[in-house]
């Protein structure tokens, strides 16, 4: 089966990785994962690996705060630890890495890695990169001081 996607007897020899990816259009934690993940796979290929890349869902709780959405954060948190954990246990990979960069994505993933009870690790992606407004670099922070400290009622 996987010949038909272009793996041959050299990759399949060696230790399968999994590369768990959180990556998703929807919000700027995750974004970026996708341009990580190819040198993920160039490090394990190096290694002597064949990486295998799978996708898990991810809900922004920046985003989906203050309305419905906000429902489904801590649910996702569940879901990408059983996604990763059926993918995993469904291929058997010899080894996982996890790639994560918000609230939920982090510990879904370290979740799911734990029961898999395989070699791996959880790789953060690192920091949001700011957005332009006016011409000016705009950080979380930025927004979080424009909005000011919540009143006690």
């Amino acid at each position: 089966m996987l010949k038909a996607i272009g793996y041959d007897d050299e990759a399949l020899s060696r230790p399968i990785i999994g590369v768990a990816n959180t990556w998703i259009e929807t919000m700027p934690c995750n974004y970026h994962l996708r341009d990580l993940a190819e040198h993920v796979k160039a490090g394990i290929r190096a290694a002597g690996g064949t990486p295998m890349e799978f996708n898990t869902v991810a809900i922004s709780d920046g985003i989906t705060m203050g309305t419905e959405g906000m429902k489904a954060s801590l649910v996702s948190r569940e879901v990408i630890a059983d996604s990763i954990e059926l993918v995993g246990r469904g291929h058997m990979f010899d080894a996982v890495i996890a790639l994560a960069a918000c609230d939920k994505t982090i510990p879904g993933c370290a979740m799911g890695l734990i029961r898999l009870d395989v070699p791996g690790f959880v790789l953060y992606g690192g920091s949001i990169a700011p957005g332009r407004f006016e011409g000016h670099d705009v950080t979380i922070q930025d927004v979080f001081e424009a909005v000011g400290p919540t009143p006690v009622a």
